[in-house]
């Protein structure tokens, strides 16, 4: 997604979850944000690598520490994500819909809609996606 978003596609963008004026930018092709998916593009393409090495016998021939870690580190930073004590994720969001926490003025309807399509679609994810890099990790960890 972030590739297409990088090559100027709109996937899901008006979805993301960030602050209004962030938001904005994002959909306005700010080139910061352009360059940011360039380099999201590429920590994907090596987590895939990361993850492929923890699985596939070339991997034995790269650092078994290294692997271990970056991850353990995906895995552990992605359920964090998921459950959303840096704002967004399942906690975050569950606060936001229910009124707990004040959204930012002028933007409550837009960050009710961020909330509940964080809810379903991206903390989800997030969640599948760092149960996945644990257990591929614990896998790893235990192979001689």
């Amino acid at each position: 997604m972030k590739l297409a978003q990088a090559l100027g596609a709109n996937a899901l963008a008006d979805k993301d979850p960030l602050p209004p004026d962030l938001r904005e930018r994002l959909l306005a092709r700010d080139p910061l944000f352009v360059a940011s998916h360039w380099v999201l593009f590429a920590v994907a393409v090596g987590g895939v690598v990361v993850a492929l090495a923890t699985v596939r016998p070339w991997g034995r021939r790269l650092p078994r520490r290294a692997l271990l870690v970056a991850a353990w580190t995906a895995g552990v930073l992605m359920i964090v994500r998921a459950f959303g004590p840096v704002g967004y994720g399942f906690v975050g969001d569950t606060l936001v819909l229910t009124g707990v926490s004040a959204p930012p003025p002028g933007h409550a309807e837009v960050a009710r809609e961020l909330a509940r399509w964080d809810l379903l679609l991206w903390s989800p994810f997030f969640l599948l996606w760092g149960l996945s890099w644990t257990a591929a990790a614990r896998r790893f960890g235990r192979r001689t």
